[in-house]
């Protein structure tokens, strides 16, 4: 979206303004399924749980990965229209819960769906045969995460030693494993993460199949796909044509495979329109305050370990600047080294591009500020 475009949004509805566009949003979408035509898109609401933006993704044929019993219900309240039998056709074929634990409250209310569930340990079996035995398991192996901005192997993933036991264990439970799963971090740039995990789970597979769980035939690879924050990330299309080599080399032609991408759909959709509320020369050194902030739009800063960078609606002499949220939090900084104009004035507006994912979903009201207006842009 232009500049100029950006101004005369911002102008009309306020700042802090979060701007998403669903031309692009659509665009990713299509450019996942373009590239890797064997995997089902199962878009991680969490990274940016809008309704719109659902509603977007599920009428391109996006499916979902829910984290949450609010995350479920945002979903399925998309398709509650539906006749009873598409309905659950649609849990079962489009929505996969893939926290690998969950409360027993949370079971028991998903219980009736009949959901896909995701599993690491044997106390998780436990709870599912209690609270949920309609559900369908798949079991989240353990991977390396090198290299990715976000690691996740740490909190979730069971050795791959114990893999196939752990499918037994459920098996024996009278649980169905329906197949496998895996995550190699979050904005992952490292493709052999992807490589080394394709290779891991292929062995747990055949392992599966020779001991007689034949059933075990999904294939999750979970999400990492990186967005392009900067020119150092390689293309989507690159990663891609090291998966599709993969998944020809290790897996059977009719193995269902799912990925549960959120970042790489959702961060370049959106941008942040931000005003500048205060200016000032701190020790030499210029600083910017705006009316949004880590609190808010910019949480990525710290949850998500990004940092988003802010450019100027016009040119000037620029220098190395700071830039500072509304709070009166001094964890409040958006950034220590921002290049803009030194004669930026009060009442002047900044953006920031590509804040799409993991910065407005974890927007609070800390210290009374609201979180920023979102618009939503419809284009062909």
């Amino acid at each position: 979206m232009s500049p100029k475009k950006l101004q005369n949004l911002a102008k009309k509805h306020g700042t802090p303004l979060f701007v998403v566009d669903h031309k692009i949003l659509r665009h990713n979408y299509a450019t996942f399924k373009k590239y890797l035509p064997r995997v089902q898109a199962y878009y991680a609401v969490k990274a940016n749980a809008d309704p719109v933006i659902v509603k977007t993704l599920y009428e391109e044929g996006a499916s979902f990965d829910v984290a949450s019993l609010p995350e479920f219900m945002l979903v399925h309240e998309n398709i509650k229209e539906l006749p009873a039998k598409q309905r659950q056709d649609f849990i079962w074929d489009k929505i996969v819960y893939a926290n690998p634990i969950k409360t027993p409250q949370t079971l028991e209310a998903l219980n009736q769906y009949r959901p896909l569930v995701t599993y690491d340990n044997r106390e998780e079996v436990r709870k599912l045969k209690r609270h949920a035995p309609q559900a369908g398991l798949v079991l989240r192996v353990k991977v390396p995460n090198t290299g990715s901005v976000v690691e996740l192997s740490s909190k979730f993933g069971a050795n791959s030693g114990e893999a196939v036991d752990l499918i037994a264990t459920a098996f024996d439970a009278g649980l169905t494993v329906e197949g496998l799963s895996f995550h190699v971090g979050s904005q992952c740039t490292n493709p052999t993460n992807y490589v080394q995990a394709l290779q891991l789970v292929a062995g747990i597979f055949h392992e599966a199949w020779d001991r007689g769980f034949q059933q075990v035939k999904i294939l999750d690879i979970g999400g990492g796909f990186p967005a392009p924050y900067d020119e150092n990330v390689q293309s989507f299309r690159h990663l891609a044509k090291i998966l599709n080599a993969e998944f020809k080399r290790l897996f059977p032609k009719d193995m269902e495979i799912l990925a549960e991408p959120g970042r790489f759909l959702v961060a370049t959709c959106a941008t942040l329109v931000a005003e500048i509320i205060g200016k000032a020369v701190r020790d030499g050194k210029l600083c910017y305050y705006i009316n949004d902030g880590v609190y808010h739009t910019f949480s990525g800063v710290i949850f998500d370990h990004i940092q988003y960078h802010l450019k100027a609606f016009r040119d000037g002499p620029k220098q190395i600047c700071s830039v500072f949220g509304p709070t009166c939090d001094a964890l409040d900084t958006v950034s220590l080294a921002e290049h803009l104009p030194e004669d930026l004035e009060l009442g002047e507006l900044l953006y920031s591009e590509n804040m799409g994912a993991y910065t407005h979903a974890s927007s609070t009201h800390f210290n009374g500020f609201p979180p920023a207006t979102v618009l939503h842009i419809h284009r062909d």
